[in-house]
């Protein structure tokens, strides 16, 4: 499994794939809020989301694992 990060801190305002559906490399998988500005998280592969890391209102640190994909 290969997993989706963040690419800087922010607060999660919405997750926009689920359990089970398929993303491709570059596609907007959560939007999130960093210094008053709200920003997309992309995925970096393409895949099935297997499992959902974060919730809406969860901070996050560059780095941390957002999704799952398989």
């Amino acid at each position: 499994m290969a997993e989706v990060n963040a690419n800087m801190a922010g607060t999660i305002l919405e997750i926009l794939v689920n359990v089970g559906e398929k993303v491709t490399e570059g596609e907007d998988v959560a939007m999130f809020e960093s210094m008053k500005m709200q920003m997309m998280f992309q995925s970096n592969i393409s895949g099935t989301v297997m499992e959902v890391k974060v919730n809406p209102g969860d901070f996050v640190n560059e780095g941390d694992v957002i999704l799952l994909v398989e």
